[in-house]
C-alpha cells in the first residue's frame, strides 16, 4: 500500500472521528422563531434607554429558573441589548398640613426692622402660646389696634416634623395684597434664627380672577415657635397660616401574585399545584373560601428515588420546604384569616401542600413575587418583540453598565416604561404539542449515542489501518 493511498484514508478516518464533535458544538440557532412565546412591545420612540416591568406572562411560560431564555428582538429579528435588574423600593413624596396658631403683636419696633422684640408670652404646660403681648406701648405714629409682628405656635407635634413651607390665606374682606415678610424660628421664644424671606402678593383682575403666590419655602427644619415681621408692605392679621411638612415614604416594588387551583396529589393527605419553574415564589398563602376551618399544613416538593436495586422503578418522597397553620374563621362577626407566609425565594414546577388528615378541604394556593425590571437599549427598528420559552437557550442578558452606563439608580428607576401587548405563541412551537420537551431531550440522547458511535467507528478505522500498515514494513 503506497503512503498517498494511506495518507488518504487516515485523512477520512480522521474527519469521520472529528465531525461528530464539531456537530456537537456548533451552535444552535437563536431567532424569533426558536422561541415559543411572545411579546410585543410598544415605546414612544424618543428615549434610547427604557424599561420594562416583566409581565406575569412571562413567568408562567419561561423555562428556565433564571429567565436566560428571554430574547429582545427588533422587526427585522436583530438582537437588542438588555439587563434584567431587580427592582428597588421607590420614594413618593406627600405633604401634611400641620394648623398654627396665630398672635397678632403690636411692637415699639420701627417697621422693617430685625432687631430682637421683647415679647410677653403666656405659655401652658405642654408649651402651648396662651397670649403675646409686647412688654412696651407702641412707638408714635404706629395706628391704634394695629399690628407689625405675627407670633406662629405650630403645636407639640412639630417637633417630631420637619416644616419647609407656610401657606398663607388672607382675611375675609380682603382681596388683593402685597407684602414682603421675613420669618424666624425659635423652640424657646427667646432665640430666634431667620429662616427665610419672601413676597407674598394676591392680584385680582377686571373678571374676579385670582393671580396669588401664597407660600413662603425654605429649607426644612424642625421648629416649634415662629415669627413673621414685615419689611415692606401693611402687616395684616391673616385667616390662617399653615404649615407644610414632606413627608418621604418607601413604598416597596410591585408584587405579582398567582392562584393555583388543586389536583390530587401522590399521597392521600396532598394537594399538587401546577407553577412554572420560573417563579421567583417569595410568599405563599392558601384561600380557604368561606369555610371555618384551621388547616395545620406543610409545603413542599416531591423527589424522586431511584430504585436502590438498580432497576426502573422509582419512588417519590416528599420533601417539606415551610410549615405553618391556615386558618379562616368567623368570630363575633369578624373575619379571621391567616396571611401568606414568607419563604426563601424558591423555583418549583410544581408546587406540594401536605395536611395533616386525609380528606381535608382543598384550597387554592397563592404564589406571591417580585417581578423583574428589564431595561433594554432601543436603539433598532420598532416594533420590539420580547421573546422567552426555550428550555436550551443560553443566557442572553448583559450587565447594566453595557446597556445605560452611567445611568444612577433613580435615572433607571425614572426611565419611559415599554407597554406589553397580548401574549403570541409561535406557529412552530404549537405544532411540538403536549409532551415536545421530552421528545426533544430524547431525540438529543439519541444523537449523542449516534455521534459517539461515529466517534468510536472512526477510532477503529485508525487502528485497522495502523495494523495494515505494521504488517506490510514488516
Amino acid at each position: 500500500m503506497s503512503n498517498s493511498p494511506l495518507a488518504s484514508l487516515c485523512l477520512a478516518a480522521l474527519a469521520a472521528a472529528s465531525s461528530p464533535v464539531a456537530l456537537a458544538d456548533a451552535p444552535a440557532t437563536d431567532l424569533p422563531g426558536d422561541y415559543r412565546h411572545v411579546l410585543p412591545l410598544t415605546v414612544s420612540g424618543k428615549e434610547s434607554v427604557v424599561q420594562l416591568r416583566l409581565p406575569k406572562d412571562v413567568y408562567l411560560h419561561a423555562r428556565t429558573v433564571d429567565l436566560r431564555d428571554l430574547r429582545l428582538f427588533d422587526a427585522q429579528g436583530n438582537k437588542l441589548a438588555f439587563s434584567l435588574q431587580e427592582p428597588l423600593p421607590r420614594a413618593e413624596r406627600s405633604r401634611r398640613d400641620l394648623p398654627v396658631r396665630l398672635f397678632g403683636v403690636q411692637t415699639t419696633r420701627p417697621a422693617g426692622s430685625l432687631a430682637d422684640t421683647d415679647i410677653a408670652v403666656q405659655r401652658s404646660g405642654d408649651g402651648t402660646v396662651l397670649s403675646v403681648s409686647a412688654r412696651a406701648r407702641p412707638a408714635a405714629g404706629t395706628p391704634a389696634g394695629g399690628i407689625d409682628t405675627l407670633v406662629l405656635d405650630l403645636g407639640a407635634n412639630a417637633a417630631a416634623a420637619t416644616i419647609d413651607a407656610l401657606r398663607f390665606t388672607l382675611p375675609a374682606g380682603v382681596s388683593s395684597y402685597n407684602a414682603r415678610v421675613v420669618l424666624e424660628v425659635s423652640d424657646d421664644l427667646k432665640h430666634w434664627d431667620t429662616a427665610g424671606e419672601t413676597d407674598l402678593s394676591w392680584l385680582v383682575n377686571e373678571r374676579s380672577e385670582t393671580l396669588s403666590s401664597d407660600r413662603m419655602e425654605f429649607e426644612a427644619r424642625a421648629f416649634r415657635y415662629a415669627r413673621l415681621s414685615w419689611r415692606q408692605g401693611k402687616p395684616l392679621q391673616f385667616a390662617a397660616i399653615t404649615a407644610e411638612s414632606p413627608l418621604d415614604t418607601a413604598l416597596a416594588p410591585q408584587v405579582e401574585r398567582l392562584l393555583i387551583q388543586p389536583k390530587p396529589g401522590r399521597f392521600v393527605t396532598d394537594h399538587v399545584y401546577p407553577a412554572s419553574v420560573a417563579i421567583p415564589v417569595q410568599r405563599i398563602g392558601v384561600d380557604l373560601g368561606e369555610q371555618n376551618v384551621v388547616m395545620p399544613a406543610q409545603l413542599g416538593r416531591y423527589v424522586e428515588l431511584p430504585d436502590p436495586q438498580g432497576g426502573k422503578t422509582s419512588t417519590w418522597q416528599f420533601e417539606p420546604l415551610a410549615a405553618a397553620t391556615f386558618y379562616q374563621l368567623t368570630q363575633g362577626g369578624k373575619r379571621r384569616a391567616s396571611g401568606d407566609i414568607g419563604i426563601t425565594p424558591a423555583h418549583q414546577a410544581e408546587w406540594v401542600l401536605r395536611t395533616e388528615a386525609a380528606g381535608a378541604p382543598a384550597p387554592s394556593l397563592g404564589l406571591s413575587w417580585t417581578p423583574s425590571t428589564l431595561v433594554f437599549l432601543a436603539n433598532g427598528k420598532p416594533p420590539y418583540r420580547l421573546a422567552f420559552g426555550r428550555a436550551d437557550a443560553k443566557p442572553g442578558a448583559s450587565s447594566l453598565a453595557q446597556v445605560a452606563p452611567g445611568f444612577s439608580p433613580t435615572e433607571i428607576a425614572a426611565l419611559e416604561s415599554a407597554v406589553a401587548g397580548p401574549l403570541q405563541t409561535a406557529t412552530a412551537a404549537v405544532a411540538e404539542g403536549p409532551g415536545a420537551a421530552d421528545k426533544a431531550a430524547a431525540a438529543a440522547r439519541t444523537r449523542m449515542f449516534a455521534l459517539w458511535g461515529a466517534l468510536l467507528a472512526g477510532v477503529g478505522v485508525l487502528g485497522f489501518m495502523a495494523w495494515r500498515l505494521v504488517k506490510q514494513m514488516k
